[in-house]
């Protein structure tokens, strides 16, 4: 067992970034779970899981509400591990997917620029979940605390 978790907090491990790693996972992971409430709990002018359901039935996103529930959980979960820097890797790959899905099945054509609800917002949370993915979670994270923990 001790073997199975060295191998998964490798996957997720320390980084020799610190605050860097830090200053993108917080805001980054607290703006994915507010728009991951959105979709799940109907929070900050969400629409819930039924009517964003029914909004990615109209893109051809079916079954609207496992996609609704796919994304917003993505989108919540994965921004608290990556505050928390817990499974960051493995977050961060959720979330690049979930980025490249809406880039390219609502915002693509709509142009680069969020005024038009074009894919830069996107874009740029992607960005963010690719750079953790490489990087990881940093040394200020449960993903390092874990590590320390079990090299010791």
């Amino acid at each position: 067992m001790k073997q199975l978790i060295m191998m998964v907090s490798h996957i997720n491990g320390d980084s020799s970034f610190g605050f860097a790693a830090l200053s993108l996972r917080v805001p980054i992971g607290l703006i994915l779970m507010a728009h991951g409430a959105q979709k799940l709990f109907a929070m900050f002018g969400g629409y819930g899981l039924e009517g964003t359901g029914q909004w990615m039935e109209t893109l051809g996103l079916t079954p609207g509400y496992l996609m609704a529930l796919m994304a917003g959980s993505a989108e919540f979960f994965g921004g608290m591990m990556i505050v928390l820097g817990l499974l960051t890797r493995v977050s961060a790959l959720l979330i690049t997917i979930t980025m490249l899905v809406a880039i390219f099945a609502v915002h693509i054509n709509n142009g680069l620029f969020i005024s038009s609800n074009g894919y830069e917002y996107a874009l740029a949370l992607l960005a963010v979940s690719v750079s953790l993915g490489f990087s990881g979670a940093g040394r200020y994270s449960l993903d390092a605390l874990i590590n320390k923990r079990l090299a010791g």
